[in-house]
């Protein structure tokens, strides 16, 4: 008797494949979510570090930085100026899952932050303010009356 031997649908070769997989790895490693578009159809849901995006700028009178915290609740922010550094700590917690309810990709990271900065020397950390608003943290720096430009008028003799 003959044995028939079963054959397997070839899966379609994709070039770019093995690129997808060396970089969701690579992604996984650094602690980061997998870009958008990568992976396969089951892959499987997990929650990455992360830490909020920040602008920092000034002006004659302050320093101002604006961090973004979306889905942050109010009471999860903490600020703390200690030695010469501004920190900003907090969490974002991760939704339960709802019964019924099937999650295809999950991009977004949950889970703790901090961020860390150290006050330039014309910075005044004893009166550092801070407004949260829509997912948007605004913090506000005073530079010190010691820092500020003075005109002098010069006399001529």
């Amino acid at each position: 008797m003959s044995t028939l031997t079963r054959w397997e649908p070839m899966s379609r070769w994709s070039p770019f494949k093995e690129v997808e997989e060396l970089e969701k790895r690579l992604s996984q490693l650094l602690g980061r979510s997998a870009p958008a578009g990568s992976g396969e159809k089951n892959e499987a849901i997990s929650v990455a570090q992360w830490s909020p995006v920040v602008d920092i700028s000034e002006d004659e009178k302050e320093y101002a930085i604006k961090a973004e915290l979306p889905d942050v609740k109010k009471e999860d922010i903490k600020l703390n100026v200690h030695d010469d550094v501004l920190t900003i700590t907090g969490e974002r917690k991760y939704e339960k899952e709802e019964k019924g309810k099937k999650y295809h990709r999950v991009e977004r990271a949950y889970g703790s932050f901090m961020r860390s900065f150290t006050l330039p020397e014309d910075a005044d950390g004893t009166k550092v303010t801070a407004e949260y608003k829509d997912g948007l943290l605004n913090v506000r720096l005073p530079k010190s009356e010691k820092a500020k430009p003075k005109s002098i008028e010069v006399k001529v003799a």
